[in-house]
């Protein structure tokens, strides 16, 4: 590890995201090569802590920060750094997946205006995640944990001009949003998740009198005294979950994810991919040895939160992959599918908590966590080359862009696969570890949700892939071709990035057992195993891994073969299908609009408040505000002006009279105070 790395690695894109203003005075290459070079900066630093990852050492780097709060009976607060396996192993993860959406940016946001706050936001967003992967207290986490909030704001609302091309949604009469109203809708929903996440915190620390995780993980006096109020533990449980649930847009905080797809293509792999939507899984995983431990020695009621945590990430992974098999928007198809994916995490770690030694469950979320965040960036990177070459962003105004963007489609394909779970590439390997646990878990419920959702994973990428590369050419295409503007393949500075990325999935799929096998060794020394005679699982006939391997298969013939008939032998028309059966009508009708969660929360918290606020601005602003200001308060000043108008006859006796006395009034006052 390179001196003060633990330090260096957050420290480093936040002084270049300041720099890079200062950089940009002089020179916009300079700008941008500051950027550049500062997140690659993170990447050095994150690398140089691997061999502490391989080995599973844990090292424990902190300085006084306030210690002026022991003075008020509080205990001190420490700057700390926890470098562990999960905090290098997600350092490594963002700042490379980061650095690889930093080096496309060059070429993707070529032209643009805004671009020194563009670089800023971005390292100051890098840097944020950083600090709150690297952080030992839950102080200092929810300063990053804001700050990437702040962040995804900006970001997502980048054009903030809200120019029509920049919307997302539609088509028409499917209502279309501008990016400054996708960006407060992110921030806004997030919030409301945090809020939870911060009265949680606050409740653990009365209870503990500490911030920090391992004090909070070496007692459990603190969760005797909460175990002391009856339904306290499940109260502090769900809020908890309300933070993680908010960043990875998990229900019911999902819905500000789809319309994220606003900002910048870049900005969307870096929130989906390195970022945002990995903090609440690493929070998750970070406070997970404390609430598995705490169950496991007798205190029930953490139960709570990982059968929660386990039905709601199923119940999101199915819910979102159903609504992106209608999705028309090609960023809005891989939006869902990173709902779902975060979802199959969440599943993962709840699994790892309802049984005793978990390690099992954990590694297969963290496994799955570094697939998905390659393929994720892959996929993403590639999607905005597409939309960059076509001008727009529907999958419906693409088709037989393979012969005009050969390495696209090939590394598109690659990673396409890969988030469909496809032998022999990463994505397989880490969503198969997670179908084993839960058959070794015995949860057979959520086995099942597990794998339906598999096949409609298959079944939304093929026909994303075949939509965009294969068939007819558009006549959108068409039409651009008549005006003179040519589809061609990104240059090297964009596929380069997504090519490097589509080249990962690959090596870690070759290498996935091995990984996995060296992924359980390391993370279970972070882990307790706790013995516990009601773990026990009645073993299945077929060896858990055949068994997943086994259903794994069928359920992508059951997604796959109906997507290649569809879209790639059209053996019938898809549309046609749903049109002439009302079933599926409905079911289509009722995926499109979201389960129509997003128009239930616009009419009881958007179209309510709006409502309120016009009616208090009539109630108080015109009737009351208005009414005081402009008749009331003028009348007023009109009567008394009428009435003191009459002391000024305009007489000078009169006017000189009153001077007089008035002189007298001040020397009797000031000789009553000893003036004179």
């Amino acid at each position: 590890m390179l001196p003060y790395a633990p330090w260096l690695v957050w420290f480093l894109p936040l002084a270049g995201a300041l720099i890079s203003i200062v950089a940009s005075k002089f020179s916009s290459k300079l700008r941008d090569g500051v950027a550049l070079a500062f997140s690659f900066a993170a990447v050095v630093m994150a690398v140089s802590m691997i061999p502490e990852l391989l080995l599973g050492i844990t090292i424990h780097e902190e300085a006084k920060w306030l210690p002026s709060l022991s003075a008020l009976g509080l205990s001190e607060l420490r700057f700390g750094l926890l470098v562990d396996p999960l905090s290098i192993f997600m350092a490594n993860v963002v700042s490379i997946i980061s650095f690889a959406v930093m080096v496309y940016s060059i070429g993707y946001m070529k032209g643009e205006s805004g671009l020194t706050r563009y670089w800023f936001l971005m390292n100051f967003f890098i840097a944020n995640m950083l600090l709150l992967v690297m952080s030992d207290n839950f102080i200092q986490l929810l300063i990053g944990w804001e700050g990437v909030g702040l962040c995804s704001y900006a970001l997502i609302g980048f054009w903030y001009s809200d120019e029509r091309e920049h919307w997302v949604g539609g088509p028409a009469p499917t209502p279309a949003y501008p990016p400054s109203h996708c960006g407060m809708k992110a921030f806004i929903i997030t919030r409301v998740g945090d809020a939870a996440l911060l009265v949680a915190i606050f409740i653990i620390y009365v209870y503990s009198k500490t911030f920090s995780f391992t004090e909070l993980q070496g007692s459990t006096q603190w969760i005797s005294a909460l175990g002391n109020t009856p339904g306290l533990i499940t109260l502090v449980s769900l809020l908890f979950l309300g933070g993680p649930f908010g960043k990875s847009a998990q229900f019911p905080f999902h819905e500000w994810l789809p319309e994220a797809m606003a900002g910048p293509t870049s900005v969307s792999a870096l929130i989906h991919a390195a970022t945002m939507v990995n903090a609440g899984v690493y929070l998750i995983a970070r406070v997970f040895p404390i609430f598995h431990t705490a169950y496991w020695l007798g205190y029930t009621e953490f139960m709570n939160f990982f059968v929660v945590l386990a039905w709601v990430g199923a119940f999101t992974a199915i819910m979102a992959a159903t609504q992106a098999i209608v999705a028309l928007e090609l960023k809005k198809i891989l939006a869902y599918s990173t709902i779902s994916q975060i979802g199959y995490m969440m599943l993962a770690l709840g699994i790892a908590g309802l049984t005793a030694e978990g390690v099992e469950g954990y590694v297969s979320s963290i496994f799955h966590l570094l697939s998905h965040a390659v393929f994720k960036a892959s996929l993403f990177l590639a999607a905005g080359a597409i939309i960059h070459a076509t001008h727009s962003i529907y999958v419906t105004d693409t088709g037989g862009l393979r012969g005009k963007m050969q390495k696209t489609f090939w590394f598109m394909l690659i990673t396409a696969l890969s988030l469909s779970g496809v032998p022999p590439l990463s994505g397989f390997w880490s969503k198969d570890a997670i179908l084993v646990s839960a058959i070794e878990a015995g949860q057979y419920g959520l086995l099942a949700v597990a794998l339906a959702t598999s096949a409609m994973t298959f079944f939304y990428t093929l026909r994303m892939i075949f939509r965009t590369f294969l068939g007819e050419p558009s006549l959108h295409l068409k039409e651009m071709e008549r005006e003179g503007h040519h589809v061609h393949e990104s240059p090297k500075i964009m596929w380069i990035p997504y090519g490097a990325l589509a080249l990962g999935t690959i090596v870690i799929g070759l290498s996935g057992p091995f990984l996995e096998d060296h992924l359980k060794d390391i993370f279970s020394k972070l882990l307790v195993t706790v013995e516990s005679s009601g773990s026990i699982i009645a073993s299945p006939i077929i060896p858990p891994f055949y068994l997943a391997l086994s259903l794994s298969l069928a359920m992508l013939m059951i997604g796959g073969i109906p997507a290649y008939l569809l879209y790639v032998r059209r053996r019938a028309d898809s549309q046609g299908i749903v049109d002439k059966n009302p079933l599926l009508k409905n079911l289509s009708s009722f995926f499109w609009n979201r389960w129509h969660i997003n128009s239930l929360y616009y009419r009881l918290f958007v179209n309510n408040v709006i409502a309120f606020g016009r009616k208090t601005y009539d109630a108080l602003e015109t009737r009351v505000i208005d009414r005081a200001f402009n008749i009331i308060l003028p009348g007023l000043m009109i009567g008394l002006y009428n009435r003191f108008k009459r002391l000024q006859t305009g007489v000078l006796s009169y006017n000189m009279v009153a001077v007089v006395l008035a002189l007298l009034f001040i020397i009797l006052m000031l000789m009553n105070f000893g003036r004179f």
